[in-house]
């Protein structure tokens, strides 16, 4: 039996590129609910977007050390979710990281060390412990002036996560579907495979993969230190910051999470990255059904994948 041909779309949001590839035997139909799930991340973009003046996270950030905010549902419990893994990674996922990143110069610049008293200042304003979280009237309330949510840790995989559970709704048995080629969702299986193949690119120059994960209906997020790096002459600091010391992480190169959730996977995969190989077995323990693989670099410099026990 040949494979049939899939349709294939794709979206420029949350500053990376979307793709969706779809299966079945009707392709209008196909079409249509991949562009439905397409305008959800759109629109997820526009609530979720920390640079976007009109966004409802900008609203959050800007009101929130006054009183209490107003949040809509399913925003509410996305950060909730958020607070739940802060708490069940010991703070390695912070979404209160903003303070720390512009200290950093990463918020749209190249990147510079801070001086003491910016990280001290930074490190002061960063915590969940400083986000009220009212689940009786689905409002938010931070302690002090200087909070600043960023949902770009968790962004992209609830975004997936969303487009695939309406591709679900409207029938969807086969589909895959990446953001930026960190975060990807796997909806059953392509035609005539047991899987979808996707290969985890090694952090180095070396064009073999670290490691290849068969998904079926299961999700995948890698999170790693290249990207941004910037140099002060006799170091070079990477732009994922560990929320506990407000340093740039050290030792693990990448990490990626597989498990059931995209938005789950996200927010894991910058955990365990932070973590790094000590963090495998907490990732096993602590979240069933989910799996991580680290990539370390050797003393004699190769990269290697460890994965969980």
């Amino acid at each position: 039996m040949t494979n049939p041909t899939p349709v294939i779309l794709s979206l420029d949001a949350m500053a990376t590129r979307f793709e969706l590839m779809l299966y079945g035997d009707d392709p209008i139909r196909l079409r249509a609910a991949g562009e439905e799930a397409l305008a959800e991340v759109e629109r997820l973009e526009t609530q979720l977007s920390l640079y976007r003046p009109e966004s409802e996270l900008t609203w959050i950030n800007s009101r929130g050390s006054r009183g209490p905010v107003k949040v809509e549902p399913r925003l509410f419990r996305l950060l909730q979710r958020c607070a739940d893994i802060t708490a069940r990674t010991d703070g390695t996922f912070d979404v209160t990281i903003t303070p720390l990143i512009r200290a950093w110069g990463f918020a749209g610049g190249p990147g510079e060390v801070p001086q003491p008293e910016q990280l001290d200042a930074a490190r002061r304003v960063v915590g969940m412990r400083h986000v009220q979280l009212n689940a009786e009237d689905f409002t938010i309330r931070f302690d002090q002036p200087g909070i600043e949510l960023d949902l770009g840790g968790v962004g992209k995989g609830y975004a997936i996560e969303c487009a695939a559970n309406l591709l679900r709704e409207n029938g969807i048995t086969s589909a895959f579907l990446h953001g930026g080629t960190s975060t990807a969702s796997a909806i059953g299986t392509p035609p005539n495979q047991p899987a979808w193949r996707v290969a985890i690119r090694r952090p180095t120059e070396d064009d073999n993969p670290l490691e290849v994960v068969g998904l079926r209906d299961s999700s995948l997020s890698v999170s790693a230190v290249q990207g941004k790096l910037f140099s002060d002459g006799i170091k070079e600091y990477g732009h994922v910051i560990d929320p506990r010391t407000g340093m740039p992480v050290e030792g693990a190169l990448a990490a990626a999470a597989i498990g059931p959730s995209p938005t789950d996977c996200d927010a894991l995969s910058t955990a365990l990255l932070v973590l790094g190989e000590p963090g495998l077995p907490m990732l096993a323990e602590r979240f069933p059904g989910y799996s991580g693989v680290v990539a370390v670099q050797e003393p004699d410099g190769t990269v290697q994948a460890v994965k969980s026990p």
